[in-house]
């Protein structure tokens, strides 16, 4: 339960900041809290270090592809609402996210 809380709060956390301030807003969702929020309750629950490592290795991995999103959704936003794009922001990402996996499968990572 307390891990839900923590995870909950910080989260709730971040939605406050970026309600009084854009840039520290996100500069602090842009923090990678979840991850190692994440790795904690890995750690936390007894789980290998190899399991840790992989969550860490594989988040960069999928990291990488959605930063386009973060391009485009400000650029759509004023000429499409928020709902449609978010939506293409989703669709980008994970056209990205496709393409990107083909190209690095190629120096042998698979993420798919």
């Amino acid at each position: 339960m307390t891990k839900y809380l923590i995870t909950a709060a910080v989260v709730v956390l971040i939605t406050e900041v970026a309600k009084r301030s854009d840039r520290l807003g996100a500069l602090v969702a842009a923090l990678p809290i979840v991850t190692i929020l994440a790795l904690i309750w890995l750690y936390v629950e007894n789980q290998s270090t190899e399991k840790i490592a992989n969550h860490a290795w594989y988040t960069f991995w999928y990291a990488v592809p959605t930063l386009p999103m973060f391009l485009v959704f400000p650029w759509l936003l004023p000429r499409i609402s928020f709902w449609p794009t978010l939506a293409a922001s989703v669709v980008i990402t994970v056209i990205c996210f496709g393409l990107f996996a083909l190209l690095v499968k190629r120096f042998g990572i698979e993420l798919l």
